[in-house]
Parts: structure tokens; C-alpha cells; sequence
């Protein structure tokens, strides 16, 4: 397939060391379209192996206004059904910048390693001198190993070693949307994590009209009342939660987005730094960034102070840990205690819908009404549909709450430009159903 795409999908059998290449086929694209469509399909190809599959979307990495996103695909030993988990920040368009579309784990290492995967390359390495440190320290060893401190993480930390049923995979050095325990998937197979970086380019069949068309959609966009706001605690205020503004305020220090993306999703926090401070800080770790709406609402609820929550938030970081699931499953009411009980965890946390999405992301539109009716189970229909076209196309998945501009259609619209294969709205429909169901 030769357009928005690096026409090759990994696999990495992890018990015999093989790693093999196969092509993307155009035929596969025209049946399943991309992201999560593609990614069930090869789990359910290589099922018997219990496998990992990671992904990009078709639009990832493009012009396609918040075209950021990529997804990992795996049985969540949280439900034991197949789960999906958005990947944000910059790590999902590195994937696809790195040389793979698709990457299928399977098996498990004798020996605890990592997976090297660069400028269409992949290696499979000992990870004897991470194994046993925290997501941190992991990343940072990891960049200056190559010495490259754009390289991009999939990783876990100690929680995910000891196969913690709240074990997270954390993006570089945060939290991540990953509700499923996708962390100890990583443990069960010796494997601490995925490191990228690429300087691919993603070749289009109509760039002129592409670019046109998507600087289109972006203008629509930015119609928009709400982008005048930035940050997590506007997100937890538009879907009517406890409002975050005032008790983040004194530590809250910028906010960022996603690639391409119009909303900054993420906040940064310092608790151990002015937040006022413009220059680079001298300080090793002064704070956290999060996008965690839920875990943020569930501190503060607690009676966590902000300065304490933002602390909790980096240790669960660092150990690779569910933080929403330790505020809520410990009972605790302090940094100490929660952070004590990080290995004592027990019970469930609830999922929306089916479970196969993650509820990191809020069940309900962001700031517009995309003309629903308030009826709950209409809401999580929509929901489960808007995420999964989202992980389809490669869509920053709160975003895609936020902007009815981005329409199945233009979405559509750009991906038949972008590979010149004609891909309509029955096909959308067929891919969206085999995905939910």
C-alpha cells in the first residue's frame, strides 16, 4: 500500500527471536482501513501466540487536523476481553515515522528485553540494565544510550515487572490512557518496553488536495469557541465535573497538545518549581505532565492538595501504575499511604460500554453537544462509535470529542485522497461494527 503508509507491518516472535516483515497489502486496507480495524484483524490472525499488536492510524501523521494517534491492541488482563488503548503525545506519529504500520508481539522472552525499532529496523535487546528501574530511569537510560533525546517510549515500570493487574504502559515518562493492565501484558512476556524513532516520510497520492482539504478542515476548526481554552481542568469543567481551575491553578505551569492537534490536552504541574518560570528549570524533576481528567477529579475528592496529587501522579509514573486505580481501589487518603499501597491493590475498576475502549476518555462530548439528546445509553453508543473511528484513522481521541468538524465524512474524504482507494461510508460502517463488536 503505497500511500500514508510505510507499506510494512513487524512481527516479533519474542520466544525464538525471529523478526520478520510483512507487506501491507492494499487489498487489507481496502477491507479493514486502518488502526484498530487492522490491529484486530492481526490479533485475531495470531491469537494462538497471545499477542501485542501496536498501531497507526491511516491518517497518522499528516495534515489531518489532530492526525496524532496510534493504538495498542491486546487481551486486557484486567477483563480478559480484547481491549484498545489510544497511544498520545508524539509517541504514535513516531511509530509510523520509525519504518512500521502495524507491529505484532508475540510469544515471551526467556530473558527480560526491549525492542529497538528505527528507521525501518528492528532489533530485539537485553534489557539486563533497565530491568528493575523505573519508567524513568528506563527512558532516560534508553536516550542516552542512542543519543538521541527525541527518541520515543512504550515502557513499564516495577509494577508492570511484578505483573500488577493495575500495571500501566506509560508513554516516555507519563501515565497513559491504558485502563486494561496492558503493563502486565508487557511483564508476562519479559518485555519492559518499545523504543522509537524514525525520520520516515509519508508519501500521499494527492498532497496539493490533501494539504488544501485538510487546511479546510482546520480553519472550520478553529471556529470553534472553546479553543480559546486550554488544559485538563477546562475538560473536566466542560463535561460537568468537579471543577480543577482554582486547586490546580497554583501549580499549573503550561499546557501542550498532541501533534497537530488544536487543544492542549496535557497540563504540566510543578510542585517542585515556580510554575511561573520561563527559562529552562534547573531542577532534575520539577513536576509532572498529566491528561489523566479522571484520576485528577478522583485526588481532589480525596482531599489530596494539589502539590500531593501532582507528587502521586509522578510516583505512579515512575512505578507504572494505574493512578486512578490506586486513589480508588486503596482508600488512602495521602501521598504516603497510596504510594505504600502500590504492590496491595485489589479489586476492579468500572469500564464504559463494551470495556474495549478506554475510560480514560471521558463517555459524553467535550464542550459541543454534537446534537445528542442526553440519553445516557445514546451517549455511549456514540461514544463507543466516535472512539473507534478515532482509533481507525488515527485521531487524538479527546479531540475527536470536541470537534464535530472532524466528520466521518472529510475523514473519508482525506483518506481516499491521501491512498487513491475508494473508501466510502458502508465500508466505515462494516469496519466500525467489526471493531465493536
Amino acid at each position: 500500500m503505497e500511500y500514508l503508509s510505510t507499506e510494512k507491518i513487524l512481527i516479533i516472535d519474542l520466544a525464538s527471536s525471529a523478526v520478520e516483515e510483512e507487506e501491507l497489502e492494499e487489498s487489507l486496507v481496502s477491507e479493514k482501513i486502518g488502526g484498530i480495524g487492522i490491529t484486530k484483524y492481526l490479533y485475531e490472525k495470531f491469537e494462538n501466540d497471545d499477542p501485542i499488536v501496536i498501531g497507526c492510524g491511516l491518517l497518522t501523521g499528516t495534515t489531518y487536523p489532530a492526525s496524532a494517534s496510534g493504538v495498542i491492541t491486546a487481551k486486557s488482563p484486567a477483563t480478559g476481553k480484547l481491549a484498545h488503548c489510544p497511544i498520545t503525545y508524539k509517541v504514535g506519529v513516531e511509530i509510523k515515522f520509525s519504518g512500521f504500520d502495524y507491529i505484532v508481539i508475540k510469544g515471551s522472552a526467556a530473558t527480560p528485553s526491549y525492542l529497538w525499532i528505527h528507521d525501518g529496523v528492528a532489533d530485539i535487546c537485553d534489557a539486563a540494565d533497565i530491568w528493575g528501574k523505573d519508567v524513568w530511569e528506563s527512558t532516560e537510560f534508553l536516550r542516552e544510550l542512542v543519543g538521541d533525546d527525541l527518541l520515543q517510549t512504550i515502557m513499564i515500570g516495577p509494577a508492570g515487572e511484578k505483573q500488577s493487574d493495575y500495571a500501566q504502559v506509560c508513554y516516555n515518562h507519563w501515565n497513559s490512557p491504558d485502563r486494561f493492565g496492558f503493563g502486565k501484558a508487557f511483564g508476562t512476556k519479559n518485555l519492559k518496553g518499545v523504543a522509537f524513532r524514525g525520520m520516515g516520510l509519508i508519501e500521499c497520492a494527492d498532497v496539493e488536495d490533501y494539504v488544501s482539504r485538510s487546511l479546510e478542515i482546520l480553519k472550520e476548526v478553529k471556529a470553534n469557541d472553546f479553543l480559546s481554552k486550554q488544559g485538563i481542568a477546562e475538560l473536566a469543567s466542560a463535561i460537568g465535573e468537579e471543577n480543577l481551575t482554582d486547586w490546580l491553578a497554583p501549580i499549573t505551569h503550561r499546557h501542550s497538545a498532541d501533534y497537530f492537534t488544536p487543544y492542549a490536552t496535557i497540563t504540566a504541574l510543578f510542585m517542585d518549581e515556580d510554575p511561573k518560570i520561563v527559562e529552562e528549570t534547573k531542577v532534575a524533576e520539577p513536576g509532572i505532565l498529566t491528561s489523566d481528567i479522571y484520576a485528577l477529579i478522583a485526588l481532589k475528592k480525596a482531599g489530596f492538595s494539589a502539590e500531593d496529587a501532582g507528587r502521586l501522579l509522578r510516583e505512579t509514573a515512575k512505578y507504572g501504575i494505574d493512578p486512578l486505580a490506586v486513589v480508588e481501589l486503596s482508600g488512602k487518603t495521602s501521598l504516603d499511604d497510596c504510594t505504600a499501597a502500590f504492590d496491595g491493590l485489589s479489586g476492579s475498576l468500572a469500564l464504559k460500554g463494551k470495556g474495549i475502549f478506554s475510560s480514560w476518555c471521558p463517555a459524553r462530548p467535550i464542550f459541543n453537544d454534537f446534537g445528542l439528546s442526553g440519553d445516557d445509553a445514546e451517549a455511549i453508543a456514540w461514544w463507543e462509535r466516535r472512539q473507534a473511528v478515532a482509533g481507525i484513522f488515527g485521531i487524538q481521541p479527546l479531540f475527536a470529542l470536541m470537534c464535530p468538524e472532524l466528520s466521518e465524512e472529510n475523514m473519508l474524504e482525506l483518506a481516499s485522497l491521501g491512498t487513491e482507494i475508494d473508501l466510502d461510508q458502508d465500508l466505515l460502517d462494516a469496519v466500525v461494527a467489526y471493531v465493536c463488536d
